[in-house]
């Protein structure tokens, strides 16, 4: 299992090193006040420590991705190592970071404001739209795979739709009530048994010599299914999502100091990545090859994956742990992700937060359109989910690109993965059947062509915001004085 561990070795050494790199090109400023004292509303904008921060992040960014993603990811070999580790420490973590700390200097504003503010005012609208959209769909999909899953961890005794309900009011509480009342305080716990489940399984697969599969870029997909460009939309969570970038602004207005910012965004990546490997090895070794595996998903799915593994690996007490630690993945996602989706649209129209009444007004019309969507096929769902989470992905990451050129920082490092993604999401959309249905030679050709304009027009853009000075941050040097 040396390209197992060598894996999850060189997602440390990321964050000690290419981490403190970004961390010193994006420039700490450590005496600059957060908006989480300027802007305190004791709703969303509200000083939390640094532990507590880190898991609700990693809860927020996590939901069933670095699990089930990687687990469908395997079917295509140790290849998905690669993108996980290099997807990880050079696009996703970066995108977080960039992403939250850009935030933190914009009094905490979500990504349909920055990229208004960085990218022209068109983009407020088109990325809202997709921010919303996406937003939707994670919360949708993450209340019927824990209920789901928790369908069959019950034996059926307890009704779908029943577990369903509960999933929803939970939500509804989570929504609309103040930051620290229950995800301030429950997430700790949660984010606890999300890392003793990944750490058990990814032991007990070292102990018991499990026969993780080294390196190779061999394609093993039983249905020969291309690794370009599916990998990068089947593996996103634990390599690089842009769903994240709809969450990191929920802890970039708790952050206490810009200093915990690399713990906080670019830390809880790297924590992402690691457990993302865990089921990715799991899933290549435990079923006796990828037929194997590939049974088992059109059987039950991932959930039927993660079940067989954590049983195996951790028995019967430890295998039920394990797989609720799997069930609060998706639940702590999608709480934040319709929290997010309600600050978002507030954001949009001007509305403050700080009466109930204002956040039930928005809140409710979401939940009556999530529940009509739990009526779709789940597959239907995932499938335009994965399109617009890295279509988001490519948009925050060019957001951090403008705002280093136009700081005159390196601007390369999120403009580099930035455009990579960029072909990859135009190439899919116009293969994909959900898409346009071209044959992948011209949708190749369409991603480069399409890919090459866009970045043309970004350098117009950016010069031009250099040369008039686009002010990179929010001025707070009044926020503490008597009027």
């Amino acid at each position: 299992m040396y390209t197992f561990l060598a894996g999850i070795a060189l997602l440390i050494i990321g964050y000690f090193t290419y981490g403190k790199f970004i961390e010193k090109v994006f420039g700490v400023k450590e005496d600059r006040t957060t908006p989480a004292y300027v802007n305190g509303d004791g709703v969303d904008y509200i000083p939390m420590s640094t532990p507590k921060n880190s898991l609700i992040q990693l809860l927020n960014i996590a939901g069933t991705g670095p699990i089930f993603g990687p687990i469908m990811g395997a079917l295509y070999g140790p290849v998905a190592f690669i993108w996980i580790v290099i997807g990880c420490i050079f696009a996703g973590a970066v995108h977080d970071y960039l992403t939250g700390m850009i935030s933190i200097r914009n009094r905490g504003a979500h990504l349909p404001e920055l990229a208004s503010k960085f990218l022209g005012k068109v983009m407020k609208h088109v990325v809202n739209a997709f921010a919303v959209l996406l937003l939707l769909l994670v919360g949708t999909v993450f209340v019927s795979t824990p209920a789901s899953l928790l369908h069959v961890l019950m034996d059926g005794k307890v009704a779908l739709g029943i577990l369903i309900g509960a999933i929803f009011v939970y939500y509804v509480l989570a929504t609309l009530l103040p930051v620290d009342k229950i995800i301030g305080r429950l997430y700790p716990y949660f984010g606890a048994l999300l890392i003793i489940s990944a750490v058990g399984v990814g032991i007990g697969l070292v102990v018991t010599g499990a026969p993780i599969p080294e390196l190779s870029l061999t394609n093993f997909h039983p249905s020969n299914a291309p690794i370009f460009p599916l990998i990068f939309f089947t593996i996103t969570c634990g390599a690089l999502s842009g769903f994240h970038a709809t969450q990191t602004p929920i802890i970039s207005r708790t952050t206490q100091k810009e200093k915990q910012g690399r713990k906080i965004f670019y830390g809880m990546m790297i924590a992402e990545g690691i457990i993302a490997m865990i089921w990715a090895a799991a899933a290549m070794s435990l079923f006796n090859g990828y037929g194997g595996l590939n049974e088992v998903l059109a059987a039950g799915g991932p959930g039927a994956v993660v079940s067989e593994v954590s049983t195996t690996m951790l028995g019967a007490i430890g295998g039920t742990l394990a797989i609720l630690g799997v069930v609060v993945l998706p639940i702590t996602s999608g709480d934040t992700a319709f929290r997010s989706a309600r600050m978002i649209i507030a954001e949009y129209l001007n509305i403050a937060q700080k009466k109930f009444s204002s956040r039930l007004w928005i809140a409710v019309p979401l939940f009556v359109i999530s529940m009509v969507l739990t009526q779709i096929d789940f597959n239907i769902l995932w499938r335009y989910f994965s399109w617009a989470n890295q279509a988001t992905a490519v948009i925050a990451l060019f957001v951090g690109a403008m705002y280093l050129y136009i700081a005159k920082k390196n601007y390369f490092i999120p403009l580099i993965p930035g455009t990579f993604m960029l072909v990859m999401v135009i190439t899919y959309i116009l293969n994909a059947q959900i898409g346009f249905g071209l044959s992948m030679n011209i949708a190749w050709i369409g991603g480069f062509i399409g890919a090459a304009i866009l970045v043309v027009l970004f350098f117009v853009a950016a010069k031009k915001n250099r040369a008039n000075n686009l002010p990179l941050e929010e001025d707070i040097s009044n926020w503490n004085k008597v009027a």
